[in-house]
């Protein structure tokens, strides 16, 4: 046999077996898109275990980011730190440039740690760096908990937002590549359920220590914060790791170890395991092909600068909404009229919409598309807020100012469920599938960072909209806000797509062909071609076929 020949043979070999790859690639993405709730519930339940697992770490940051916001209406903490102000309901406050500074602190500090995370994970893997966090907020909870200053207080937000930075996006990115597209919306959205257990945790601590007359009333919530750390530590070292980080690190056995970890064997095959393997090996490969690298720069580059963009604004627009109320609840209330005890109880009544509402979420999935969800949501938030702002206008002399002060209470309330059955947890099923899978974790990085500097203005604006000795609006910051989230309405329609029922290879070829936002639902994309064997060429929009070229034929 010549060379020649050899050189022949071979390429017909590599040719069969490229074939057989997409084959395989394409049995897959079929048996997912068959696939019924109730069987992807029997095949991936360990993945639902070990999704839901990591997510707990959310509950530490949930617990963590919100509870420095209820000391703002708290006795003690305002005796130990604020400066004396008559008109305030507990006799002091803490001053507006303060509150934005300690706001602000943990979204610094965050950024920093978002950075960070975008790079390591894709080249350490996520679970190292996500032990790495754990050890280092360890650390950093002791100058909470001894804390002498504000000035303390301020650099403990800062050292703490680093890891809490790296949590906010691993745990979205994890669920959203472990489960298959059945599942892929309600594991992520369970983060938002995380967060919400976090809060009302907090909440619910920082009342059952209103009653204790030293410092140790609010150092105690602080100290609370490490009874995470041992448990979640186990379990990040006990879960398996993301099969597509492994494929895109070239390493399929350990993919294929990993899908075996997250599958159940009575159901899933050695063959299936194999065709999911090929699958997420086209996809990373289709994705290469669209746009190479994987930089924070390539986010911005070609198609992905629209998806960056898109994932940006969603993360971004759950602050635009005017949800920044509702982490400010204690001392919304109070400004709005209601006591201390009373505030604080109405605040987990407040909190437990995070719970309450992401179940709501899930059934609404079930039914109906992100976008829809998303865009619906923050319709009705707009409209309860300009509710709110306009009640603001009822003044203290009106003999119906009691009705109107719990009237308040009871939208804000209302606003809670809006924002957690739509915004809060569709958010994190959005961002997960928005992004391409090799830019995965830098795109949520730099959602989460938008989400960080929106949350450094509000953190300076805010809190003067409250103070009564700055802007003093009080619940006429509804207004404001409600003006923003109608905004954030059009910008949904125009520019949000809609992304339920898609494998991640279909929408890299909704997104490299510019469909509209609002035509992706009717949408048909064959990425496989002719008998799921051919090079992915064609794309059917509605009627008309849109080849690769982007020549309509």
């Amino acid at each position: 046999m010549t060379h020649e020949d050899k050189v022949i043979l071979d390429e017909k070999a590599a040719g069969c077996e490229d074939a057989a790859a997409l084959q395989n690639a394409a049995a897959a993405e079929a048996a997912e898109h068959t696939m019924t709730l109730a069987s992807g519930w029997r095949t991936h339940k360990r993945a639902i275990f070990w999704s839901m697992a990591l997510s707990f770490a959310l509950i530490m940051e949930g617990y963590d980011v919100v509870v420095i916001g209820s000391f703002y209406g708290h006795p003690s903490f305002l005796k130990r730190f604020g400066v004396p102000e008559p008109n305030s309901p507990n006799g002091y406050i803490i001053p507006a440039e303060w509150q934005s500074a300690l706001s602000n602190g943990s979204s610094a500090g965050g950024i920093i740690g978002l950075l960070i995370n975008g790079w390591a994970a894709d080249r350490f893997g996520p679970k190292i760096v996500m032990q790495v966090s754990i050890i280092a907020l360890t650390c950093f909870i002791f100058l909470f908990v001894f804390a002498q200053s504000l000035t303390m207080l301020v650099i403990a937000e800062v050292f703490c937002g680093i890891p809490w930075g790296v949590f906010q996006t691993l745990t979205t990115t994890y669920a959203s590549e472990v489960c298959p597209i059945q599942l892929r919306g309600y594991l992520t959205a369970y983060v938002n359920l995380c967060w919400g257990v976090g809060i009302l945790l907090s909440s619910g601590v920082v009342k059952a220590t209103l009653d204790i007359e030293s410092e140790w009333s609010w150092r105690l919530p602080f100290t609370l914060q490490w009874m995470w750390v041992i448990p979640l530590f186990i379990i990040v070292c006990c879960a398996p790791g993301s099969p597509w980080w492994y494929v895109r690190n070239n390493r399929l056995e350990d993919a294929e170890k990993s899908l075996r970890r997250l599958t159940n064997p009575d159901y899933v095959s050695e063959q299936d395991i194999k065709n999911n393997v090929a699958m997420m090996v086209h996809t990373n490969e289709l994705e290469r092909s669209i746009e190479e690298g994987t930089s924070y720069l390539e986010c911005f580059k070609g198609i992905d600068r629209w998806r960056t963009e898109a994932s940006m604004m969603v993360f971004a627009m759950q602050l635009l909404s005017g949800q920044n109320l509702i982490g400010q609840g204690v001392q919304f209330l109070q400004q709005a009229g209601i006591g201390t005890n009373l505030s604080f109880s109405l605040n987990m009544v407040l909190n437990s919409m995070f719970i309450i509402g992401t179940f709501f979420s899930w059934i609404a999935l079930y039914f109906f598309g992100r976008r829809t969800i998303y865009l619906s949501g923050m319709g009705l938030m707009s409209i309860v807020l300009f509710v709110i702002g306009g009640l603001g206008f009822v003044g203290h002399d009106n003999p119906r100012h009691t009705d109107t002060t719990f009237a308040i209470g009871g939208l804000l309330v209302a606003l809670n469920f809006c924002y957690n059955s739509s915004l809060g947890p569709v958010c994190y099923t959005l961002i997960g599938e928005l992004s391409s899978t090799r830019l995965r974790q830098k795109t949520i990085a730099l959602s989460r960072i938008a989400y960080q500097i929106m949350n450094i203005t509000c953190g300076i604006i805010v809190p003067r909209m409250l103070s009564p000795t700055a802007w003093n609006w009080g619940a006429k910051s509804g207004i404001f806000w409600g003006t923003s989230a109608f905004l954030c309405t059009i910008y949904i329609w125009t520019r949000i797509p809609e992304t339920r029922g898609r494998s991640y290879g279909e929408l890299d070829l909704l997104f490299e062909h510019r469909v509209p936002a609002w035509r992706f639902k009717g949408t048909k994309v064959d990425q496989f071609g002719q008998n799921g064997i051919e090079k992915p060429e064609v794309v059917h929009l509605e009627e008309t076929q849109v080849v690769r070229d982007g020549t309509s034929i």
